[in-house]
């Protein structure tokens, strides 16, 4: 029988807390369902991590790597790279669009005042 460690439990729980953070968030409209789903999955995948002890182990032992919290700690450590390359492309992306409407706002801004001068010239 597989046992869970104090690591485990605690790596487990804060995950879960950090989900019903994440929702509560989004329910008080201060995070987007967008980015919460990427949060939501990633905790979801933690605590699974942290309360199955038999998944934890073959996990480790197939990656390799020396320990089971090694184990959960390369997974968060993905999943922050994961989420910076993401965020980064939708700041991209915006800064793009920003760059764009302030073009075509500058060229309104030109529009209007050239009808500004037509109108004020022809009242003279």
């Amino acid at each position: 029988m597989f046992f869970l460690s104090r690591t485990q439990i605690i790596t487990a729980l804060g995950a879960l807390a950090l989900a019903a953070y994440v929702l509560d968030l989004v329910r008080r409209r201060k995070l987007s369902e967008e980015y919460s789903l990427l949060w939501v999955i990633a905790t979801v995948v933690i605590a699974a991590l942290g309360f199955s002890t038999p998944l934890l182990t073959w996990i480790t032992r197939t990656l390799g790597f020396m320990g089971e919290s090694s184990t959960t700690f390369a997974f968060g450590l993905a999943f922050s790279l994961a989420m910076l390359l993401y965020l980064s492309l939708k700041l991209s992306r915006a800064g793009y669009e920003n760059h764009a409407l302030t073009r075509e706002l500058a060229l309104l801004r030109e529009e209007v005042e050239a009808m500004r001068r037509e109108r004020s010239g022809g009242q003279s």
